[in-house]
């Protein structure tokens, strides 16, 4: 089982477990299982009763012969065979006992007839010339059965004192007692029950003492979700490889402007890349640049403290040597009818079903080809139907049909979305709906709100529109962009680890070819790296009306 275990860990099927000792003695089996910070022990020993003989399964086919055909019984049909065959035991074994009760009440009667006449019985057997002349002798004269008269022949002269006279007509009561309790069991089957549940609990008491082993459901019928609360999760993931969860409660709602809270701890040289929101119940699809899918569930990613870096990557999924995450896809279920569209840095788009990516192996699988010198960007769902909306780092967007883009196989290389120039380069996408807005932001943490409307149905593979304004000494380039609803909060990020949250009001709604407001405040050499929207926060909605004009610095809750 050890040597199961390390196995598993080098080939990162569990990556919970940072020890493994054997302390078995004399005493007993002793294993010691140290567990990584964070980890969750209720997971991991399920994962070890799952894979390992630290708990064993077998199967039982209860096949027998009933009424001479071989049969397989299930648990119920087998205890119904069971107490059929103790009924028949039962009455079988009552009926041979009363037999033999009734030939002893039978021999017994004799006896106690002879006793009672014993000076005529002594005449008789001392006028006969022979046993079997006295044998017939007292079966005319006191009406005996042939069995009884023998009985009385057989007697020893010692049974003729008053002691043992009364030991036999004692017995003969108790005998006459016992045939009927015995006849009243062949005569009444509750009877027969009476006995079986007698007889069973008299092996219990006798031999019955703890049980062994213990009856559960199999480790494979137990859902390890049933015991991982469901809950919202900011999941942030940086160009280190370095990826963690929190509670997306721990971020609280701040005004446009504020400075932000830190989110993670990176390190130096390293930045925060890519942040959303997911259930802990959901699946994580981890494309990488290099056209790979790998999955994860949310509750697989470690929780860490709001400042600490996160678990390398590589040691929940096996990414290649030049391999790193481009995009992430939270989804609650491999269904039909839905469809993944990608989108490369040179513009190329494809559409696969869903359900192509259900079964990813754990070194990966293909999601789509990358031409050399390319790589993946960004992913998205879509029910059909919907548009596509791309957005260039040189602040141009183009909007055309999914239906543009016919679906493809998995292996598929895809086809042209946009047209671009050849210092352009695609930095997102996203399935625009009606009545929703684009948020585009700049590196220098401007940003702004545009209607999905402003965005005009183009044929795909066009130049675009204008996006964004782009000044560089300002603003800078696209840094990403975002579909809200308004009713939402967004979170930003930069490249230091800062998070801001700030209402989706707060970025204002203006038009496409602007370049839009500072939405939050970045030291020199900071730049911004992700946004996220996640459901509102109202917790300070009361605080924040009567604190419109103060400073805005936020307020967290403070670390444990």
């Amino acid at each position: 089982m050890i040597e199961k275990i390390s196995e598993l860990v080098k080939d990162k099927r569990i990556t919970g477990i940072s020890d493994l000792r054997d302390e078995s003695d004399r005493e007993g089996i002793r294993v010691v299982i140290d567990l990584k910070r964070d980890e969750n022990s209720s997971v991991i020993l399920n994962q070890l009763y799952k894979h390992t003989q630290m708990e064993s399964t077998f199967g039982i086919i209860m096949l027998a012969i009933e009424n001479g055909q071989p049969y397989v019984f299930n648990l119920i049909e087998v205890l119904k065979s069971f107490i059929e065959f103790r009924k028949i035991v039962i009455v079988r074994r009552t009926t041979f006992e009363v037999n033999k009760a009734r030939e002893r009440a039978h021999i017994l009667e004799g006896l106690i007839i002879a006793l009672n006449n014993i000076d005529e019985v002594v005449a008789v057997i001392k006028a006969s010339k022979s046993p079997q002349e006295a044998a017939a002798a007292l079966c005319s004269r006191f009406s005996l059965t042939d069995i009884q008269a023998r009985a009385i022949l057989d007697m020893r002269l010692q049974r003729l004192t008053g002691l043992e006279q009364s030991k036999i007509k004692e017995e003969f009561d108790a005998i006459l007692k016992e045939i009927e309790r015995l006849q009243g069991i062949l005569d009444d089957p509750q009877k027969v029950l009476e006995v079986i549940i007698s007889e069973t609990e008299e092996i219990i008491e006798r031999y019955g003492d703890e049980r062994r082993t213990e009856i559960v459901a199999s480790s494979e019928d137990i859902n390890i979700e049933d015991m991982i609360a469901e809950e919202d999760m900011v999941v942030t993931y940086s160009q280190g490889g370095y990826i963690k969860r929190n509670p997306s409660s721990l971020y609280r709602t701040q005004r446009r402007g504020g400075r932000g809270k830190v989110g993670m701890m990176t390190k130096e040289e390293d930045v925060v890349e890519k942040l959303f929101i997911a259930s802990t119940h959901d699946y994580v699809l981890i494309f990488t640049n290099a056209g790979r899918l790998y999955w994860l569930k949310v509750y697989q990613i470690p929780q860490a403290g709001r400042m600490a870096k996160g678990k390398p990557i590589v040691n929940l999924i096996n990414l290649g040597p030049e391999e790193r995450v481009a995009a992430v896809l939270p989804v609650r279920s491999f269904e039909e009818g839905q469809a993944v569209i990608m989108a490369t840095r040179a513009g190329i788009v494809k559409k696969t079903d869903l359900s192509a990516y259900s079964n990813p192996r754990s070194g990966g699988i293909i999601a789509l080809t990358i031409d050399e010198g390319d790589e993946l960007v960004d992913v998205k769902l879509t029910g059909g139907g919907q548009d596509v909306f791309l957005a260039t780092r040189q602040g141009k967007a183009i909007r055309f049909h999914e239906d543009d883009i016919r679906t493809m196989g998995r292996t598929a290389r895809g086809v042209k979305g946009i047209s671009m120039d050849e210092d352009d380069v695609v930095i997102g996408m996203d399935i625009p709906r009606e009545g929703n807005a684009i948020i585009t932001v700049s590196e220098k943490g401007y940003g702004k709100r545009t209607a999905v409307s402003e965005y005009r149905l183009q044929s795909r593979g066009g130049k675009g529109t204008i996006n964004l304004r782009i000044i560089p000494s300002k603003g800078g380039l696209v840094a990403g962009i975002l579909q809200v609803t308004g009713e939402e909060d967004l979170l930003l990020m930069s490249n230091s680890g800062k998070i801001i949250r700030m209402k989706i009001e707060d970025v204002p709604l203006i038009h496409r070819s602007t370049q839009g407001v500072k939405l939050i405040e970045l030291d020199a050499e900071e730049q911004l790296v992700g946004m996220t929207s996640a459901e509102r926060d109202t917790r300070e909605e009361e605080e924040n009306v009567s604190e419109e004009n103060e400073p805005t610095d936020p307020v967290f809750p403070e670390e444990d």
